[in-house]
């Protein structure tokens, strides 16, 4: 029964991560029919697509704190509120402005979820399962993209008329779950013991599993590596500089493998090389996304998180300079699938399952939600820049973006190598002596 609610506990954050990716992709599915509805021009479906971005670089920026003060599952049930809003809200609206601001409303939440979600999981999982555990959050986004696709597709079959306002609309549907679950678990033992509140750690501590002996252990732990932290509960350059970079990079590079350019204009990128069926190849993209993402779940913890992100990024490197070549003309269109396929196998096994575990990790207790909003908002932000000149870009040169993510992951190969620490198996209560070493 006790494990029982650290599996729900986790489920339901991690549910988050199925909202993220539904309410990200789903605006493959519709781009044209907003271009028409809204005589949108590459410029302005760019806007468009990138509303909800904008959104969540701002809710990334701004939950961290609130997290700290209120705890992570408290301002998730806020998040669950705006992803329901949002969802009817994009399939109602007649006006573009108005469409925009309910798009941006969705970003917000999650963005939120993207720095909140991974906080609340990896403050309850057993340090030995970690990796995987905080890992079930972009399974769940991963879930959400290939739910998105196949929703679009079914919903394209089964509506005539104004299809699209019912692909934004199914949204709300996994919100309203959300908040339903949300209500049933329990706040997250660190937070409680940050602001003091003893006798609920307790509570919470057994609720999810751990006998009292266990507990006081965990409780003596975090309260050693408290006292052990200066500056309080400030996040700064001088005390946090290691993490800070650390984040900063990998959310970078995150977005500049060109992973969410490539879902969200996935149809528009096979009608541009004139491949059929853009729908059929959207959902093996979504499936192999998935299938790879659980490859890297099952890797973290045995083969570490550097290792992955290196093996990754060289993967990618290839498999983009092959698509580069596709979209030139230097190499047939019928190797489009595969090389995209390639990119997403080798993206879901290092960046993708490594980025929300490694952001959970780095940073001290007492600012982890802030440093991880640090790291997603960074994340967001190049999203939001890439989404917007995507389409410009690949109507100006078909194979330029390709190449440019390709010459981008070559880097972060050498970045890593250098700059990376291991984290698998080091406990949270530790992973700031390791940071500052």
């Amino acid at each position: 029964m006790r494990h029982g609610v650290l599996a729900a506990s986790i489920g339901t954050a991690a549910l988050a991560g199925l909202l993220f990716g539904f309410d990200t992709a789903v605006i493959a599915g519709v781009t044209g029919d907003l271009t028409r509805v809204y005589t949108l021009t590459p410029q302005t479906l760019g806007i468009t697509v990138s509303a909800a971005l904008w959104g969540t670089l701002v809710g990334a920026l701004v939950t961290g704190k609130p997290g700290d003060r209120f705890g992570s599952r408290r301002v998730l049930a806020v998040l669950g509120v705006l992803y329901l809003v949002a969802g009817l809200g994009t399939a109602l609206v007649t006006q573009w402005s108005a469409f925009l601001a309910f798009r941006f409303a969705c970003g917000l939440a999650i963005g939120g979820s993207s720095v909140l979600a991974p906080v609340y999981i990896a403050e309850i999982a057993p340090p030995r399962h970690r990796g995987f555990l905080v890992g079930l959050f972009q399974l769940a986004i991963v879930t959400g993209i290939l739910v998105a696709y196949l929703s679009n597709a079914v919903v394209g079959a089964l509506v005539d008329g104004g299809a699209w306002r019912w692909k934004l609309g199914v949204t709300a549907a996994p919100a309203l779950v959300f908040l339903f679950l949300l209500a049933r678990i329990p706040d997250s033992p660190r937070w409680l013991l940050a602001i003091g509140r003893e006798a609920d750690v307790r509570r919470a501590l057994a609720r999810i599993g751990l006998d009292s002996a266990a507990a006081e252990q965990e409780i003596a732990a975090a309260q050693q590596a408290a006292l052990a932290t200066e500056d309080g509960d400030q996040l700064s350059w001088r005390r946090h500089r290691r993490p800070i970079v650390l984040a900063v990079l990998l959310a970078m590079f995150n977005q500049l493998a060109g992973i969410n350019a490539v879902l969200y204009y996935l149809n528009d990128i096979f009608a541009k090389a004139g491949s059929l069926s853009p729908d059929r190849q959207a959902i093996l993209i979504g499936g192999a996304n998935l299938a790879f993402t659980i490859l890297g779940m099952a890797l973290i913890d045995r083969v570490g998180r550097r290792t992955l992100l290196a093996v990754g990024a060289g993967g990618m490197a290839l498999c983009l300079s092959a698509a580069a070549a596709v979209m030139y003309g230097a190499l047939g269109e019928a190797l489009l699938l595969p090389a995209l396929i390639g990119f997403i196998a080798f993206f879901a096994t290092s960046q993708g399952a490594v980025i929300w575990v490694y952001l959970s990790e780095i940073f001290p207790a007492a600012v982890r939600a802030r440093g991880s909003s640090l790291g997603a908002s960074t994340h967001w932000l190049m999203n939001a820049v890439i989404a917007a000149i995507f389409p410009t870009l690949i109507a100006w040169s078909a194979g330029a973006p390709f190449a440019i993510f390709a010459a981008c992951m070559a880097v972060q190969l050498v970045v890593v190598l250098l700059l990376f620490p291991e984290t698998k198996g080091v406990s949270l209560d530790m992973m700031h002596r390791k940071m500052e070493a």
